[in-house]
């Protein structure tokens, strides 16, 4: 079992879950089963007999065809790698990797995939830390608000982060390299970079609750946090953070994510084999250059600081780097 077990899978991190808790994933939670046992008629006195007769007795002994003596433990410690941070309070799919697997987290980083998420905010209010249980600081009105400001708002955001990727990705945007590699979708960043949105747009409006969709790279929770507080300002009110939902990572997403009661060796070992081919597909399309792809597995292989978030702020990260 523990050649086989090697590879990636998600698992879905139910909101207050803390990371110690999610490396086992019911991997490392077992116990040793117990040695098998088996009848054996062993040779011995009768009891209470002057004579001393013998006689056989039906006897249960442990079974040397799997005793841990002759074969070893049978149960083995697996390592498993996380390979991308989700704080306590955030909640949705989260890539962990078993065995050499925890190798292609590295490529999995460094292939600047996007991820999706879906953040909810609270009109009318501003806290500390961003998030709505935080320490209340300010309570504004929000009737002005429609979906249209924020639509138009949101458009603006979009804007500025995707001249901002064309600038942290180091392309001249004016080649028909730089077009085809857009039509793809593969423009990546070629080193960190603050959070690039490469796609945001509003799914629900019912003040004082709205819903919106993030696709984003390099990015923490915190920071889409910030970016609900700062849309509440461009709004010209306040807007918290009520809710941070992780919906897809590269090709892993929620229909693939593990639930709780699914976090056993079986459910984990055909999580695998069934996202094996795809990894290896998505890593050799968008690993840069730089990176030796040829070391990547191929699709049949079995696997046993403060950055800027808002639109002005990427506006002046990508002159930074432009200049």
């Amino acid at each position: 079992m523990r050649s086989r077990l090697q590879g990636l899978f998600a698992v879905y991190k139910p909101p207050g879950l803390k990371r110690k808790h999610l490396r086992d994933t019911g991997l490392n939670a077992g116990k040793p089963p117990a040695p098998e046992q088996r009848v054996r008629f062993l040779l011995g006195a009768v009891e209470g007999s002057e004579e001393k007769e013998l006689t056989l007795t039906a006897t249960s002994v442990p079974s040397l065809t799997n005793h841990p003596l002759v074969c070893g433990p049978a149960f083995t410690h697996f390592k498993v790698g996380v390979e991308h941070r989700l704080d306590a309070q955030a909640s949705g799919v989260l890539v962990l990797g078993v065995g050499r697997g925890c190798r292609l987290l590295t490529d999995m980083y460094n292939a600047h995939l996007t991820k999706d998420y879906t953040v909810r905010g609270l009109l009318g209010k501003a806290t500390d830390d961003f998030c709505e249980d935080g320490r209340l600081v300010e309570k504004t009105t929000y009737d002005h608000v429609t979906r249209e400001k924020l639509d138009r708002i949101l458009a603006v955001i979009q804007g500025s982060h995707q001249k901002a990727l064309g600038m942290y990705s180091n392309l001249n945007l004016k080649t028909q390299e730089a077009y085809e590699m857009a039509v793809r979708g593969l423009i990546r960043p070629m080193n960190k970079s603050p959070m690039l949105i490469t796609g945001i747009r509003c799914l629900h409006f019912a003040p004082p609750e709205f819903l919106v969709e993030v696709q984003c790279m390099h990015e923490t929770q915190k920071e889409l946090r910030k970016l609900v507080h700062e849309i509440g300002l461009e709004l010209k009110t306040t807007a918290v953070c009520s809710q941070v939902r992780h919906t897809r990572d590269g090709i892993f997403t929620l229909d693939s994510a593990l639930l709780r009661t699914q976090w056993d060796l079986h459910s984990i070992q055909d999580a695998i084999q069934t996202t094996a081919p795809r990894v290896a597909a998505e890593l050799e399309k968008s690993l840069s250059p730089g990176l030796d792809t040829k070391q990547l597995p191929s699709p049949g292989w079995s696997w046993d600081s403060q950055v800027p978030s808002s639109a002005v702020n990427a506006q002046a990260a990508a002159g930074a780097v432009g200049g």
